[in-house]
């Protein structure tokens, strides 16, 4: 039976002991998350440089395009549903514009994702397999391009296929891995936190106000929101040795699920968990995990979120 860390203190010291909690967790290659040791640093030194300051800076107008649109085209909308119209789109529009991708590759992740989602709730492993392979062969094709100059040399896609590692460039199946990661893998999450940053100012016009008044406090607001409305239910992680957590014993190789929500909600930690509060220690906050497998998209995320708040405040004069 699997094993389920929810308190606050069991999770940070699984984060913090990556000997004892592997991320190695599933056959299939993932690039580095799922990688340990020097051979997580080497794969995350190579990774890391994509999400600098410098690197976003460059990429902050094209995002500023896609989210001027998207609200362009629900401005004469009196009632838009979120999850589809808005969360979906704006995480697969972003993501395409970070990657440098053809605006007529999202439509076809679009149907990706939507097959992608009806396998899984099926769990037709078929099905799955097949759609694994469709994206391999999606980016592929991007890299394809990027390699014979069919698209910006500049753009993350053609200096992704520029990597290498002890003098060897990185193989289609390894820079297919960290492509995954940055766009499937964050497609559901990015989605989820622009869902919950339009709830959450639904219900909380105070909040609301607080923040058209004071723009600069946007950060801070979405990591408190979206440490109560976790965008990531749960990691998994992999027991190399027999370890005890508190008065729990857990046996080597066995499979444990890190709770994000309730770690994020550990009342023992953070004093009415449920409430937002402006004055809580961001340190403590678990949103983008903690450790040396440390979220490495932090940042785009980041920019991500704070450029969407910034707009759904300024174009929206009254959320409900």
């Amino acid at each position: 039976m699997d094993v389920v860390l929810t308190h606050h203190h069991d999770v940070l010291a699984a984060l913090h002991a990556p000997e004892q909690f592997s991320n190695k967790v599933s056959s299939h290659l993932n690039v580095p998350n799922g990688m340990d040791g020097s051979e997580h640093l080497a794969y995350r030194a190579l990774i890391e440089p994509f999400f600098s300051a410098a690197v976003l800076t460059q990429f902050q107008p094209k995002l500023q395009v896609v989210i001027d649109e998207l609200f362009d085209s629900i401005a004469s909308h009196n009632i838009v549903e979120i999850s589809d119209t808005i969360g979906h789109q704006f995480a697969l529009q972003a993501q395409c514009a970070f990657m440098g991708w053809p605006v007529a590759l999202e439509q076809r992740l679009t149907a990706w994702m939507a097959a992608q989602k009806a396998a899984t709730v099926a769990q037709d492993r078929p099905a799955l397999h097949a759609l694994a392979a469709e994206f391999s062969a999606l980016v592929i094709k991007q890299l394809e391009r990027a390699r014979h100059g069919e698209n910006d040399p500049q753009s993350i896609t053609a200096k992704l296929t520029q990597l290498q590692l002890n003098g060897e460039p990185l193989s289609d199946e390894y820079l297919v891995s960290i492509i995954r990661n940055w766009t499937v893998g964050e497609l559901g999450t990015i989605a989820a936190a622009v869902s919950s940053i339009i709830e959450f100012l639904a219900a909380n016009p105070v909040v609301q106000k607080q923040l058209r008044k004071a723009p600069e406090h946007i950060d801070h607001a979405i990591d408190e929101l979206l440490r109560i409305a976790a965008p990531l239910p749960s990691n998994r992680r992999r027991t190399t040795c027999p370890v005890t957590l508190g008065d729990q014993h857990i046996d080597s190789d066995t499979l444990v699920r890190i709770d994000w929500r309730a770690a994020n909600r550990d009342p023992q930690v953070f004093d009415q968990p449920e409430q937002f509060q402006w004055h809580r220690d961001p340190s403590l906050n678990l949103l983008y995990g903690a450790g040396i497998h440390v979220c490495p998209g932090k940042p785009l995320a980041q920019l991500e979120l704070r450029l969407f708040a910034e707009a759904l405040l300024m174009r929206v004069p009254h959320i409900e």
